[in-house]
């Protein structure tokens, strides 16, 4: 009688099943950050990708503005290049936005799944 108390708690859980439970948790543990990082990494590409465009966007800027012949040439060049940052500068908001419920929406779906 007091080696069965000895290998079960309290509603007769063992050891092992406490190891158990240990190890899915830890599963569960990894798979969310394994996940959340994969999300990170997707996200991260495209801001490296947007930033690309921003250096093109600033290249071009500086050959065009060199190649202006009056001031009326440069200002229009310059107000085109403004308007572009300024789409780019609302498209950042939005892409902010997305990737931020991107990244709660992992959490929240690991959370429930774990």
């Amino acid at each position: 009688m007091a080696a069965a108390n000895r290998t079960s708690g309290a509603g007769g859980t063992t050891p092992k099943d406490f190891a158990k439970l240990g190890e899915k948790q830890s599963e569960a543990m990894l798979a969310m950050q394994q996940e959340l990082a994969d999300v990170c990494e997707q996200i991260s590409r495209g801001w490296l990708a947007r930033l690309k465009t921003e250096q093109d966007l600033w290249s071009e800027l500086a050959t065009k503005m060199s190649g202006a012949r009056s001031m009326p040439d440069a200002i229009a060049i310059y107000q085109e290049c403004a308007a572009q940052r300024v789409q780019m500068a609302a498209d950042d908001g939005r892409r902010l936005f997305e990737d931020s419920q991107k990244i709660m929406s992992t959490m929240a779906r690991s959370m429930t799944q774990g």
